[in-house]
């Protein structure tokens, strides 16, 4: 079946799924495939459930004319997200970075969605599939799109712009993120800028932190919407406050790397048009979620939770950001950072080390690679400085000697799941 006959099907339903457990009445379904599953097999119950089509890439599950077989899922869906941008032909600015791109584009979607309808990336959905679907799920309601992309390897952000067309775009940041797949930070850099790369070829536009060299460097060629003079850090203890033209927003991001964070979102509200009272109501009605710089109180303590994932750049930060707290009783549990390859230990190391130069109060190093690091210090320290293997041994550790009267860190990479330990603070 030929995309413009697909996008016929699309237009006239108006939804697409690509899972059984969340099939909506009249969907479009897509069977992709991955390493431990074929939707190609789940179809038929996707029909039974109340998908009006199934697309499937193997004639063996073609059961009906409601199965549309095409010769490969993934590329139709993407091909069909595409077709789908052309017709939209709103305005779509992209963001990608190292850190806090899921955060800015939250920031970013909420304050333009107070003048707009908008559409912005769901949760974390910003990949080769996940891109797609944020696309096909605006309509001809919305006026302005946010799309959210990453990467862990070269060339992946260029296949997302093909596939989004953005009208504007924003790189949050350049960080040890990925090095496994990136090689180096000088990987990172040249894989982020392929989205420069094509602003820059279709003559469009890109917002530009002035205090990030990079940024400038990379952008001499495009078209550059500097982040707004106005905009002043007052201070982050714990969330970050600040003024935009004579207004004071006190937000609910804690840490003051957030910062660059909301005056991004600043800068595209006013570029848009958005007045700065709309934007100061937008930014303070903001709450972070999903374990990015929460603040929790529990009964004992205070939690800066920032559990979501880790680098050793976002993982400095935070400890910075952390260090300034005027706080009396510190502690940092910190979990493995993950997908650094061959530059694991060197970073893991390297943390350790940061940390202690901070002298916490407490500090828990959780998991495999943090096992494997030194910790360099004076004999009198080191029941302060722990190195513990896994969350169990933490669990357990955290039972027999209860922290209290504290405000506790707690940062690692998303596979540590260290928000589990909240409830034992």
């Amino acid at each position: 079946m030929k995309i413009a006959d697909l996008y016929t099907l699309y237009i006239q339903h108006g939804f697409v799924d690509t899972d059984t457990r969340n099939i909506r009445e009249n969907t479009l379904f897509f069977a992709l495939k991955g390493a431990n599953f074929n939707g190609n097999k789940f179809a038929e119950q996707a029909l039974k459930k109340g998908a009006k089509f199934a697309i499937i890439d193997e004639i063996a599950f073609k059961t009906s004319d409601k199965t549309i077989l095409v010769e490969d899922v993934l590329k139709t869906l993407q091909d069909l997200a595409s077709y789908h941008r052309k017709k939209l032909g709103i305005p779509i600015i992209a963001i990608t970075g190292s850190n806090g791109k899921t955060t800015t584009k939250e920031l970013i979607n909420t304050v333009l969605s107070s003048k707009y309808n908008t559409i912005a990336t769901r949760g974390n959905l910003n990949n080769h599939i996940g891109v797609p679907l944020t696309l096909l799920s605006m309509t001809n309601q919305t006026e302005i799109g946010i799309v959210e992309m990453g990467a862990n390897h070269p060339k992946e952000i260029a296949f997302l712009t093909e596939i989004t067309t953005p009208d504007f775009g924003y790189i949050t940041n350049f960080g040890s993120a990925h090095l496994e797949g990136f090689g180096s930070l000088e990987g990172v850099v040249k894989a982020k800028s392929e989205l420069y790369d094509f602003l820059i070829k279709n003559n469009k536009n890109v917002f530009v932190n002035p205090k990030d060299a990079i940024q400038i460097e990379k952008t001499k060629n495009a078209n550059t919407v500097l982040f707004e003079k106005s905009i002043g850090f007052i201070t982050a203890n714990p969330c970050v406050k600040l003024s935009f033209e004579s207004l004071e927003i006190q937000s609910n991001l804690i840490g003051d790397y957030n910062f660059s964070n909301i005056s991004a979102a600043i800068t595209i509200g006013h570029y848009f048009k958005i007045s700065k009272e709309k934007i100061k109501e937008a930014i303070e009605k903001y709450t972070s979620s999903n374990n990015r710089s929460q603040v929790i109180e529990t009964q004992n303590n205070s939690i800066i939770l920032d559990a979501y994932n880790a680098n050793p750049t976002s993982m400095k930060v935070a400890l910075e950001s952390f260090n300034n707290l005027k706080e009396k009783q510190k502690i940092v549990i910190l979990g493995d950072m993950f997908e650094l390859g061959n530059y694991s230990k060197t970073a893991h190391q390297a943390i350790v080390d940061l940390t202690l130069s901070f002298n916490f109060d407490k500090a828990f190093f959780v998991g495999e690679n943090f096992n494997h690091t030194e910790i360099r210090c004076q004999i009198k320290y080191e029941k302060k400085y722990q190195k513990i293997i896994s969350f169990e041994v933490l669990k357990e550790y955290l039972q027999k000697n209860p922290i209290k009267e504290s405000t506790i860190l707690i940062k690692g990479s998303r596979g540590m799941a260290l928000e589990r330990i909240v409830k034992y603070c």
